[in-house]
């Protein structure tokens, strides 16, 4: 777990491991099996799947991506050292492109095991069925690494934890979660997954009522809360930017008055969560169908 945290030299030697992947893949499906989830190895074992998949879209040896690949990304090559939890994901840009799937393995070995669907939903299983905070947030986590790029894995994890694995209600469960730092997750996960414009119908259904209540009625002075917040804002502007629908939903769920106080509070500390609930505001207003309701 220590090692996994060493940096991209690191992760590549272990990714290259012949068996480690496999094995630590084996070993969480065995406590799930054995309903097992909350034992300290498991949590250890997700950690170091987590830090594994972070970068893993760039940092994928050639030989993946040539087949999986349409094109690679032009992307400069600067590095964080990851530890276990923290901020992992690389900006990217909020809109996702549709672009033709990568197709899966039904026996994926090593590395091709970190983005197979049958390890995504290992994670949401132990989204739902773990109560150990360090689990649920390195579930969650490996889960905002394989969604953070914009190219078709990405985008396919995010189809397989929308759609095919049913994801949405665990993530859901994890906002209400009184670990800030699972919350935090939990919401930066939603805010990669909501820039793909195919998903965006279901996952404003399932969650939008939720990202809406847990927004504060204005931002106390806590980086986290802070955090936090500014994600809620942009993960409801990627909802809401071309969708009226959604954003009459926003407004019925009672959204506006607490994202207009959000976006006053001009303290410098705060600024990042007032610039981004600004942000979506001017989004909003650009629905003129909605300018009476907003003005009611």
């Amino acid at each position: 777990r220590n090692m996994s945290s060493a940096g991209p030299e690191g992760r590549k030697k272990m990714r290259e491991c012949v068996g480690l992947i496999d094995s630590l893949v084996y070993y969480i499906q065995g406590a799930i099996a054995d309903h097992e989830p909350n034992d300290k190895a498991t949590e250890n074992c997700v950690c170091i799947l987590h830090n594994l998949s972070y970068q893993l879209e760039i940092e994928l040896p050639e030989s993946y991506a040539q087949s999986i690949y349409v094109q690679r990304r032009n992307v400069s090559s600067n590095d964080k050292t990851p530890g276990c939890f923290g901020t992992r994901s690389r900006k990217v840009k909020e809109k996702q492109q549709d672009i033709p799937l990568p197709e899966e393995k039904s026996s994926p070995r090593g590395v091709e095991s970190l983005w197979h669907s049958t390890l995504i939903r290992i994670y949401l299983s132990l989204i739902a069925k773990s109560t150990r905070y360090y689990t649920q947030e390195a579930s969650l986590g490996a889960l905002q690494n394989l969604t953070a790029g914009t190219g078709p894995m990405p985008f396919a994890v995010a189809r397989t934890v929308v759609q095919k694995a049913n994801g949405l209600p665990g993530i859901r469960a994890m906002l209400h979660a009184s670990h800030l730092t699972v919350k935090k997750t939990a919401v930066s996960l939603l805010r990669n997954l909501s820039r793909n414009t195919s998903l965006q119908t279901d996952i404003a259904r399932e969650v939008l009522p939720d990202l809406v209540s847990i927004l504060p009625e204005s931002v106390p002075g806590s980086d986290i809360v802070c955090e936090i917040t500014a994600s809620i804002c942009y993960t409801l502007y990627n909802l809401t930017q071309s969708n009226s629908h959604n954003a009459r939903l926003l407004l019925s769920a009672d959204g506006l008055p607490k994202i207009i106080a959000i976006s006053m509070n001009d303290s410098n500390m705060l600024s990042k969560a007032s610039r981004a609930a600004s942000v979506l505001l001017y989004s909003l207003w650009s629905h003129t169908d909605l300018h009476n309701a907003y003005k009611k």
